[in-house]
Formats: structure tokens, sequence, C-alpha cells
């Protein structure tokens, strides 16, 4: 049976190329209590709803789509995928996507016994479906933190890409990117370097490369690496006037967060040089819909504050 051609597969819920990783981040979770429960012979690898629910929401709350949503929709529906199994106190099979029937029947999931089977005998094997899960639905910003968050080493999933994800990333973005926006973070401006070598700019896809986003100048931003963290996690956005977003989730009270995040609101995107493509449209939307969180805050307005160069 091949495994990575049935997790590439998974079927998901989609409306409007809406992003849903619900199943990607309760595999990514189950595999990483594998690795862990593993190495106890009596460990059967379950894992009981009521147990998980909160760990799997806050999963879904920090890596998942914009709007609420709930664990029990991937703990049901990832049985009819194939590598996913459900049992409750009266039996097999899961009793629905009740949040209520799947806390009150005992409702527990484990990987399917032949994945498991494969997993011990094929050692390599989890560290290729965690990168395929990866780089199908996340940006490369959050793969390490999102192994350590599941329980995985990053290093697991660090392996040589599998034939399943055909579509390779073309090397050349980042350079393109960075030259459009002539070496400085498009959000605050930094530009430094060791010696000649640019340090701590990259360039940020705003459709997610995952999701089918191109690696060309106009789907792309040179962002420092804390602003395109925050990029790819929803704080930071940018508007139709090609202004800076900042979500009215976020919260900090340093001066730090108010100077590097709050203080960007509503501030003009800078760059790229002319005669460069600005970021698309439909891409901009993407983000705007499917990454960014909640409202955006209001410009900020204060008399003599010091803005980037446009």
């Amino acid at each position: 049976m091949d495994w990575l051609e049935r997790v590439a597969k998974l079927r998901q819920w989609t409306r409007s190329g809406t992003r849903a990783p619900h199943k990607p981040l309760l595999l990514l979770y189950a595999l990483g209590r594998f690795r862990q429960d593993d190495a106890h012979a009596d460990a059967d690898g379950g894992l009981r709803y009521t147990a998980v629910e909160q760990d799997l929401q806050r999963l879904l709350t920090e890596y998942g789509p914009p709007h609420r949503t709930t664990p029990a929709y991937p703990f049901h529906h990832l049985v009819s995928d194939g590598v996913w199994e459900v049992r409750t106190d009266h039996g097999p099979g899961s009793p629905g996507t009740g949040v209520r029937d799947l806390r009150e029947t005992g409702a527990t999931g484990r990987l399917a016994p032949d994945l498991r089977a494969a997993l011990r005998r094929e050692p390599e094997l989890l560290g290729c479906i965690t990168r395929l899960l990866l780089d199908r639905h996340f940006p490369p910003s959050v793969h390490g933190e999102l192994c350590e968050a599941v329980g995985l080493e990053p290093e697991t999933a660090a392996v040589e890409q599998s034939a399943v994800v055909r579509r390779q990333r073309d090397p050349r973005m980042r350079r393109l990117v960075l030259t459009a926006y002539e070496y400085r973070c498009a959000f605050c401006g930094y530009d430094g370097r060791l010696g000649t070598v640019p340090v701590g700019l990259e360039a940020a896809h705003v459709r997610w490369w995952a999701f089918g986003g191109p690696d060309e100048v106009d789907n792309g931003l040179c962002l420092c690496s804390l602003h395109h963290k925050l990029f790819d996690k929803g704080v930071l956005g940018v508007g139709d006037d090609l202004r800076i977003l900042v979500s009215q989730r976020f919260v900090g009270h340093s001066p730090a967060a108010r100077e590097q995040v709050t203080a960007l609101a509503g501030r003009p995107v800078i760059g790229p040089q002319p005669g460069m493509d600005p970021i698309a449209a439909a891409h901009r939307d993407w983000h705007t819909r499917q990454v960014f969180h909640g409202d955006p805050r209001p410009a900020v307005s204060v008399v003599g504050a010091r803005r980037p160069p446009p």
C-alpha cells in the first residue's frame, strides 16, 4: 500500500478555495503521539477525544483557518481516508461529528493498524509523511514550530522530498523578490547585512505555495524574519490600498510589540521598486480571507511619528 499517495489525497472540505487543514493537523498530532508512545510495548496509540480535545483545538486555533472551527470534524471524518480509526465504549465506529457524542461515548481514535505496522517496519516513513503534510498544507516559516507543537522533531521532516510532491519550488524566487524590494523589509524597512550578505530578510509568499501560490514577484514580499512569521500567522496582512493590516486580535503591551507590530497599522507597504510588479490583487485577497485573523486595527495616527521612506 502506498501510504504517501493516500496521505497526499486526504479528502478535505472545500468551498471557494477555503483553507481546511483540519485532517492534516490531526494526522500530524497522531504521528507525534505515535513517535512518543511507540517506545512502550503496551501502548496502543489510542487518543481519547476528551483527553486530546484541548490540544487539537489549540492547533486549529493557531495553525487553522481564521474562522472558528472544532476538532470533532477531523476526528470523525479522517476515518474515511483509511489512515485513522475510531472506537467508542460501545465498539468500533465513530458516533459522528457532534462534540457531545464524541465526549459521552468515550470516542478514541488512533492511526489505522496497517499504517502503524508500516511506520514500525519502515522508520523513514514517519519523516516522509510529515514532510508531505507540511509542504502541502503549511508555509515553511511555521514547519519547525508546528513539528515541536505536535511532538515531532523538526529534523523528522528533513528528508528527501517524495515523488508524490510533483511541484517544485523555483530557487530564484528569493533573489527576485529581494531585488524587487531593494533588500528592505516591506513592512519596517529593515535592511541588515553581514558584509555584503543580507541577513534576516526572506521572500514571503502572499498566497502560500502549498495552496497554488506561484513563485513570482507579484506573489512575494521581502520581509524580515519577524514580520514574515507574523504575516504567515495572520497577525499582519496587506489591504487593497497596499497598506499594512494589523489584526485586532494581536495583543502586545511592551514598547517593542507596539513599535514592531501595532504601530504598523495603516502604513504603506515599502516597495517594490519602479518597474516591478506589486502584489497581485488575487493573491492579496486570498491571504486576507484565508490567513489574516479577525478585523484590522485602525491606522495609527501619531503627530510627528517617523515612518519608513516610501
